[in-house]
């Protein structure tokens, strides 16, 4: 495996050689997301919450953890129409409104989830996206602009899967439910990391097209433009972080010495489910993540444990990698464990569209 430097010294027709094979690479990976459809991505078996906008939304939330589910759709019974998605981060969201405003939190038990939607002030304050472009899906799969008003964003089922990841990408999605047309029924929804694993588990290629680096083919982020968090800060100051730079986990790192100590993912919930009511869970966003690391699971079989690689990690390597261990991003680091980069499922996916 050449060196990035050894690379920019490499004869001119190797340079060009080693382009037609990342191209023919993408060439491969872009085929492939083309003839496979929506339906291929969703397991044999599986369930679909969707909540009615008139529950209380501190109900929804443990309903969502209840089941293990990390969002839901929203479904409006006076339109007759699905109206958006709620996720666990944007319970915490809520929560850090309160906390910033200083509400009374008790409220939260009695306040719907259609009252939070009505809510300006939470949705230009803290949620991640304000009230999206508002679309209809049709039987194809494409998008038109909708006359009614709805912040649901779906794909047909037997859309392509290139027009999905398109859409989650273009779109800024972290989840995009798939729809049965005919009746309006949610079959599931999609993610980066379940387009990936389709991918990892069902793309087959004879040719070695993917032996060049992650950081040479440009995945992810790095150096400056790599957002960290410390130990000693508080939830509350990472969780604005996130919010400011539109993450969903950001990398925790000793001050000092600069070396990964942990990750921390918007969707960690371990904050919520040891507070006792609401007041108890805005108390625990003063948390430092040095607690809250020690509180985290330590399955590494969960897609938001720590898992690190390397600058000289081949994108072959990543995929057989993911095919192991279910990831959602992978911390790059040096040989002394220092942080150098990013690579999530969104990044890997992206880098074929």
């Amino acid at each position: 495996m050449m060196s990035t430097q050894s690379a920019s010294a490499a004869p001119s027709g190797m340079l060009r050689e080693r382009e037609v094979v990342r191209n023919t690479g993408k060439e491969a990976i872009a085929s492939f997301l083309e003839a496979q459809t929506c339906y291929s991505v969703l397991r044999a078996s599986g369930k679909v919450v969707v909540f009615d906008t008139r529950i209380p939304i501190q109900l929804a939330f443990y309903a969502l953890v209840e089941h293990d589910m990390q969002a839901a759709p929203l479904w409006d019974p006076k339109r007759c129409q699905f109206v958006g998605i709620l996720t666990v981060t944007d319970f915490i969201d809520v929560l850090r409104y309160y906390r910033q405003t200083g509400a009374d939190v008790v409220t939260l038990a009695t306040r719907s989830i259609a009252d939070i939607l009505a809510d300006e002030g939470i949705l230009s304050t803290v949620l991640r996206k304000s009230i999206p472009r508002r679309f209809a899906v049709n039987s194809a799969g494409e998008y038109k602009e909708s006359d009614q008003h709805s912040s649901f964003l779906a794909i047909d089922a037997e859309a392509t899967l290139d027009r999905a990841c398109h859409l989650l990408h273009d779109q800024s999605l972290d989840f995009l439910p798939v729809m049965l047309a005919p009746d309006m029924r949610v079959l599931a929804t999609i993610t980066y990391t379940c387009v990936l694993e389709h991918l990892v588990n069902n793309f087959r290629e004879q040719r070695r097209l993917f032996d060049d680096t992650i950081y040479d083919l440009g995945i992810g982020t790095y150096g400056e433009e790599v957002v960290v968090a410390y130990p000693h800060q508080s939830l509350h100051e990472v969780l604005h972080t996130l919010h400011m730079h539109g993450l969903s986990a950001v990398p925790v790192v000793d001050e000092n010495t600069k070396k990964i100590r942990g990750v921390y993912s918007r969707s960690d919930i371990t904050f919520l489910t040891k507070a006792s009511d609401a007041e108890d869970a805005v108390s625990n966003l003063n948390l430092t993540m040095d607690v809250l690391m020690s509180q985290q699971r330590t399955d590494v079989t969960t897609p938001d444990a720590l898992h690190t690689c390397s600058t000289r990690q081949t994108l072959q390597s990543v995929f057989e990698y993911f095919a192991q261990v279910k990831f959602n991003r992978l911390i790059v680091v040096d040989d002394e464990e220092r942080v150098v980069g990013v690579v999530s499922a969104r990044d890997l996916v992206a880098y074929f569209l």
